[in-house]
């Protein structure tokens, strides 16, 4: 392309000669430096500079800084931070023969090759360069007061320290307000999950499958237990036999196999040896074979009447009941003072020799509970009170542990000072005995019997009952002379199957467990409620 047709030309004509550089003077004259043209040249628009350098310009009058230089500016360390409202120069370079004032002050700049570079920067006589110097000393002065106002404002905010925030105290009160909160609902929630749990636990195994086994499971078979079988037993009081003697695992396991299996066998009455923790099919087969039933042999569980105790002994003896029933008519021959035997037939199970009569049997019962009461320190005056308390405590308590509260209990309601308040011992098991429904297969108290006025009944009369109501064993005896320490006054079975029993010592709470009672009742109504 021909030169003077070439746009770029004239614009490479302007451009500095780098040949035309030399060594840096004193710094009297023009500098030479890179950016600087050998003579004056004019500006794009054709016009001579307004101000050219001279000789006479001081050295040490600051130019413009280059981009490159004023990118390095932060990182020189200026001597005071820059703002950027800091006052500006209104001077004119040649006014008064002062130098201009910069608007930013900046240290002096490096010197580099023995050229300083304010000299080097006011060698500059284009009037382009003129023009742009208040341009380039803005954008240098807004870019370094940015940077330094920030680091300013950092500096600020760390001396100043962190904002105010909420006391410490404050927070730590809140803090224990939202614990308390959290605590409060996690026991809500807890205390609600175990009420549902007593009080539907059978639904809820029922439903989540998570029901135990009514039987012992094969091969736990051990030791040995006596189970006796009356005259006209069927399944239902069989199975809950077996489960008293410690055979079967639940009450019902027995009767339920029997359903289960479409059978029923005609069972023979008298004793039986059988083991421990046996599945509900083995105690059925060892019923059956007549190698395991014990001649002459009688077993009277804890809490029989006389009534029922004679009926077991002709079962397991063979001697006919009538004989039994003429041997108790005399008290008085066997030592005892008082109209009947009730609470004098121990319970155990008895071997006799071939050929013992009635009499002879009874005697010997009567002896061993002469034996437990003497070995337990009671007086001779005191056996028939011990054995009323203890008899009440044999029927009411339905596990060992709870002997001892169920006697305190009626320690407390007998004390003087509770009279007042109570007057009556009233337990369901004198009123059941007096009236006659002790073995009517339930637990609760018909309300002809609790308000039948008889000597047994302790909701008519005030005090004990006029004698014993059933066969008391040794733990109840041992319990009538030590109970527990308490303040009980009223306790309720809540689940006849398991024989768990609440104590309170308050009527609103002994309240709410009968109610308890009552819902396990309607969820169990073949129970025994």
């Amino acid at each position: 392309m021909p030169h003077d047709t070439d746009p770029f030309a004239d614009l490479f004509g302007k451009l500095p000669d780098p040949r035309t550089r030399s060594s840096a003077g004193d710094g009297a004259g023009p500098s030479a430096g890179r950016d600087a043209p050998s003579e004056p040249r004019a500006d794009a628009r054709g016009t001579e500079p307004a101000s050219a350098p001279t000789a006479q310009t001081p050295a040490s009058a600051e130019a413009p800084l280059t981009r490159r230089q004023a990118r390095r500016a932060p990182d020189a360390g200026a001597e005071s931070p820059v703002r950027p409202d800091a006052p500006r120069s209104t001077t004119t370079p040649g006014e008064s023969g002062s130098a201009p004032t910069p608007s930013i002050t900046r240290p002096p700049a490096t010197p580099s090759r023995g050229t300083a570079a304010a000299a080097s920067s006011a060698a500059a006589s284009s009037s382009s360069a003129t023009a742009d110097q208040p341009v380039r000393a803005a954008r240098s002065s807004a870019s370094t007061a940015t940077l330094e106002d920030l680091f300013a404002r950092e500096s600020a905010v760390d001396e100043a320290g962190p904002s105010p925030r909420t006391p410490r105290r404050r927070r730590r009160v809140g803090m224990w307000i939202a614990l308390a909160l959290v605590l409060l609902v996690v026991g809500g929630v807890a205390a609600g999950g175990l009420w549902v749990w007593n009080t539907y636990e059978t639904q809820i195994r029922a439903v989540m499958g998570w029901e135990e086994p009514k039987d012992y499971e094969p091969g736990l078979a051990n030791g040995e237990a006596f189970v006796t079988i009356a005259s006209g037993d069927s399944g239902g009081p069989i199975s809950q036999s077996l489960f008293e003697a410690g055979v079967t695992k639940t009450p019902g396991a027995f009767y339920d196999y029997l359903i289960a299996t479409a059978q029923n066998p005609p069972f023979q009455p008298g004793v039986y040896a059988l083991q421990r923790q046996m599945t509900s099919e083995a105690a059925l087969e060892a019923l059956l074979n007549p190698e395991n039933k014990m001649e002459d042999s009688a077993q009277l569980p804890e809490g029989l009447t006389v009534e029922q105790s004679l009926g077991r002994l002709a079962d397991g003896t063979g001697i006919p009941l009538e004989e039994f029933e003429a041997a108790v008519a005399d008290p008085s021959a066997y030592g005892v003072e008082a109209d009947t035997l009730e609470g004098w037939l121990f319970p155990a199970t008895y071997t006799f020799d071939p050929g013992t009569t009635a009499p002879q049997v009874i005697q010997r019962l009567v002896d061993r509970t002469v034996q437990s009461l003497d070995s337990a320190g009671v007086p001779v005056e005191d056996r028939e009170e011990i054995l009323t308390i203890a008899s009440i405590i044999q029927r009411e308590a339905r596990f060992e542990a709870d002997m001892q509260k169920v006697s305190r209990v009626i320690q407390n309601r007998l004390d003087p000072t509770n009279q007042e308040t109570f007057g009556l011992l009233q337990m369901d098991s004198t009123a059941q005995y007096g009236y006659g429904e002790m073995h009517a297969g339930s637990a609760s108290t018909s309300a002809e019997a609790q308000f039948d006025d008889n000597p047994w009944n302790t909701y008519v009369r005030t005090g004990l009952p006029v004698g014993p109501i059933a066969n008391p064993g040794d733990v109840a005896i041992a319990a009538a002379l030590n109970p527990a320490d308490g303040d009980w006054l009223y306790f309720v079975t809540v689940n006849l199957d398991s024989g768990e029993t609440v104590f309170t010592n308050n009527l609103a709470d002994h309240n709410a467990a009968v109610s308890q009672w009552q819902a396990w009742c309607r969820d169990n109504p073949d129970s025994g409620c």
